[in-house]
């Protein structure tokens, strides 16, 4: 995506759009947020404001700004999920999860393994019954 230049020139970006301001050719906001997707600005929006998304990008370097945004729409969209915690909190129940993926695997593998040794040397698990 070339930065600096839109598509559809005519047409403000999402962001432009809703704060009601005239989208300029170098708009900083129009390469990220297009028109044709106007919930992905309102939601960064909502959560870090316009005047902040608009220094963030602006002290980026511009092939650092598209990852920037990415990062901007999940962390808001997490806070819409858990307001308290945002994306902390998606990546907090992720981590429960794998610890208890974790125990129910050893768990199996154990298992597997008492079946396998039992497989091997059914005469002593029988003499010893």
């Amino acid at each position: 995506m070339e930065s600096g230049t839109r598509q559809g020139a005519l047409s403000p970006c999402a962001a432009c759009k809703l704060i009601r301001r005239r989208c300029a050719q170098d708009c900083v906001f129009a390469p990220y947020f297009p028109a044709d997707e106007p919930q992905k600005f309102a939601s960064v929006h909502k959560v870090f404001g316009a005047s902040n998304v608009n220094k963030m990008l602006q002290e980026l370097q511009e092939h650092q700004r598209s990852e920037a945004v990415s990062s901007m729409v999940y962390e808001a969209n997490a806070r819409f999920q858990d307001p308290v915690r945002g994306c902390v909190g998606a990546i907090s129940s992720l981590q429960q999860q794998v610890e208890s993926l974790q125990a129910q695997l050893a768990l199996a593998q154990a298992e597997v393994e008492q079946m396998r040794m039992r497989l091997i040397s059914p005469s002593s698990s029988s003499s010893h019954n």
